[in-house]
């Protein structure tokens, strides 16, 4: 009996240390207001870390203050890790890592990368976290950085190489991501963060699906481009501007690479059907809400009589599709860029809100297509020319949008613009700055 207490006192003491081990100690943060948080939860920074090492990770993890380092290497490395740190000028509570998970480079892509390691990894971290400090108004969000691998080729030579992941969230959306009752409950949370691959901005799509996860490009596309000098193995993590590690090489600037393909997103649950009978059946079932939204909405929305809302398949996916017109003033002139930057701003925007309110119920199709053609009223009926527009936004984008949760921008990133037919990528700031030729 005696030698059982002692053994149970042991196993004790050892989780005790485990978890301060992945703590660091408040002395070691230069941040006053830090070293003051860091001191004050250590008993909570301490229940994270301890809850962390139960958790039974797909691949090996470890709380490191470096990364990108030999698992041999990382088990005898500094394993403190969790901390409050600055990001976005938010406190955050800030965990860095490394996964050894090794993923292919020839079947999936960096988006697909980073979704593997969110699900399997952050998540897990995240629902360790978030309740000991969702209370806390210290705490304004949560920022973790972790590494894991990815296996490819370089001339027909085999090589692994890390790739660096960062997911940032705000108290509520990481609240909202854990409490969301559906998918799109949490994918709408999850875009009210920022996820970095290699320090350029992406998009994780919970389901595996949207636009940039339809992509399926080679692998030199997707993550390398932040990687033009790679980073040293067992690089120091060092603070940057907003006190979040990154490896010790400089990364010049990046901006989100523009959609390439129009490829459908590969469904993982059964495809939606989107045979000509489908369609008519759900034409059939809206005719009533459809001839109300025609009604009541054509003062803001001017509706093109002759081709009234239809339901269309778009992407493998099905759409109720609104044809409109949008009359844009003279100063709006330039590019059909910036012309459907200034339709989407001045017209279709305004129009998102009132049309949601009309499917309130889980619909039975995926989204809402707006379609206008642009009009320019200063321009005679000889030179008169037009641009034909069409914005396909995904149901749980457009509620996110309806609840003010997300951008104008994130909206359009997490859809599919066409002008004229051809699919491009819309950046509504850069649009809109570009001056008149």
């Amino acid at each position: 009996m005696r030698r059982n207490t002692c053994k149970l006192f042991a196993l004790l003491l050892l989780g005790s240390l485990g978890a301060a081990a992945q703590v660091i100690a408040p002395v070691e943060l230069k941040d006053p207001t830090m070293r003051n948080l860091q001191e004050k939860y250590m008993d909570d920074l301490k229940a994270v870390g301890q809850e962390i090492l139960t958790i039974g990770f797909t691949y090996p993890f470890y709380l490191s203050r470096k990364l990108d380092i030999d698992e041999q290497q990382q088990k005898t490395a500094d394993q403190h890790s969790i901390r409050f740190d600055h990001f976005n000028g938010k406190t955050v509570l800030a965990i860095t890592g490394n996964y050894y998970a090794a993923y292919s480079a020839e079947k999936l892509n960096g988006e697909q990368r980073a979704r593997e390691t969110f699900l399997n990894l952050i998540m897990p971290i995240l629902k360790a976290a978030v309740p000991r400090f969702q209370n806390n108004r210290s705490v304004q969000g949560y920022a973790l950085e972790i590494s894991h691998h990815v296996l490819g080729k370089v001339m027909d030579v085999s090589m692994e190489r890390p790739e660096n992941l960062v997911v940032f969230l705000p108290q509520n959306a990481a609240l909202k991501l854990l409490s969301g009752k559906d998918e799109s409950a949490r994918q709408a949370a999850l875009l009210e963060g920022q996820v970095l691959l290699n320090a350029a901005p992406i998009t994780v799509w919970l389901n595996g699906q949207g636009p940039q996860l339809a992509l399926n490009e080679p692998p030199g596309d997707a993550s390398i481009r932040a990687d033009a000098s790679p980073t040293a193995v067992g690089a120091e993590i060092v603070p940057t501007g907003d006190g979040m590690g990154q490896p010790g090489t400089t990364v010049g600037p990046s901006v989100p690479r523009p959609l390439k393909s129009n490829e459908p997103s590969a469904a993982t649950g059964p495809p939606r059907d989107t045979s000509p009978e489908a369609l008519n059946s759900l034409q059939a079932a809206n005719t009533e809400v459809l001839a109300t939204i025609l009604k009541e909405l054509d003062p803001q929305a001017h509706f093109v009589p002759c081709a009234p809302p239809s339901f269309v398949s778009f992407r493998q996916g099905v759409y109720l599709e609104l044809s409109m017109t949008t009359a844009l003033s003279t100063s709006a002139s330039g590019s059909r860029y910036k012309l459907a930057a200034f339709a989407f701003d001045e017209h279709i925007a305004h129009l998102i809100r009132p049309v949601l309110a009309y499917f309130k119920e889980e619909p039975k199709f995926d989204g809402i297509g707006l379609s206008t053609t642009i009009h320019m009223p200063s321009k005679t009926a000889a030179t008169n020319a037009s641009e034909a527009v069409e914005f396909f936004f995904p149901f749980f984008a457009l509620r996110c949008y309806g609840r003010y949760d997300c951008t104008g921008q994130q909206l359009i990133d997490a859809g599919s613009v066409l002008i004229n037919g051809e699919r491009v990528s819309l950046d509504l700031q850069i649009a809109e700055a570009t001056p008149n030729r």
